[in-house]
């Protein structure tokens, strides 16, 4: 797994874009904010860059000259590099942005975008993952409910004794269930807490990333997480349920 780490002048970051234009843009601007950048403009280059660099962040374009930025993530994420990606993506097709994330991205940008907008995601990425996020208050080392126990030190989870793997999002959006065990925390809490920033009001990556979860933490028996349907998500024994069911 790669060490990530802020640099005196900012984060290191590696921008993956084919288009000159764009690229220099994103370089220019990412060094104007203070972090440290550098470029490349293929897939497979950008798998021996990130190897070579152990960068804090990827902006990574969707449609490369030869693998694209989701089987470039898909690569890193199944030989356990857990680098933060950010897609820029000029498909704007939920399902498009949904594969995504299900192979390992952490977020992403519709092209055409702002810079404005790329830094803020960019910060809100770099602060849930190195968990200095100021809006979240300070967690205890070890959560446990039921079979269940998250180590927020060693960033680990294990249910039933068995090791599961997560990503930085997947792991604070379970955090925050169970900092919240037994109580309904809504779509727009989660997205203010997990993400840090107003999804442009679009909660389905709430749903998305809840399904992720599932199928990780609930292919155990019992489930825990569930739907409120109309209120939001909780974490709780089945027994415990009042007019739940999974979605």
């Amino acid at each position: 797994m790669a060490e990530h780490h802020a640099h005196k002048d900012g984060y290191r970051l590696l921008v993956v874009e084919d288009e000159p234009a764009i690229r220099a843009l994103l370089e220019s601007a990412l060094r104007l904010a203070g972090h440290t950048v550098s470029s490349t403009d293929t897939g497979r280059s950008a798998l021996v860059e990130i190897e070579r660099q152990a960068p804090s962040l990827v902006l990574m374009d969707v449609m490369l000259p030869d693998l694209d930025g989701f089987e470039v993530t898909r690569q890193l994420r199944a030989a356990g590099d857990d680098t933060p990606v950010l897609f820029l993506t000029a498909r704007t097709d939920l399902g498009d942005r949904i594969a995504g994330l299900r192979v390992g991205g952490d977020d992403y940008v519709s092209k055409p975008f702002s810079i404005e907008e790329v830094l803020l995601r960019i910060d809100a990425i770099l602060r849930r993952v190195s968990g200095t996020d100021s809006a979240a208050a300070p967690a205890p080392e070890i959560l446990r409910y039921a079979d269940l126990d998250l180590n927020t030190e060693a960033h680990e989870v294990h249910r039933a004794g068995q090791y599961i793997p997560l990503s930085p999002t997947e792991f604070k959006l379970l955090a925050y269930l169970m900092t919240n065990a037994g109580r309904v925390v809504s779509k727009a809490q989660i997205l203010d807490h997990v993400w840090s920033y107003d999804f442009s009001g679009d909660d389905r990556i709430v749903l998305t990333y809840v399904k992720y979860l599932r199928r990780k933490v609930d292919c155990f028996d019992p489930p825990l997480i569930q739907t409120v349907w109309g209120v939001g998500y909780c974490l709780r024994l089945p027994r415990e349920q009042a007019g739940t069911e999974p979605s």
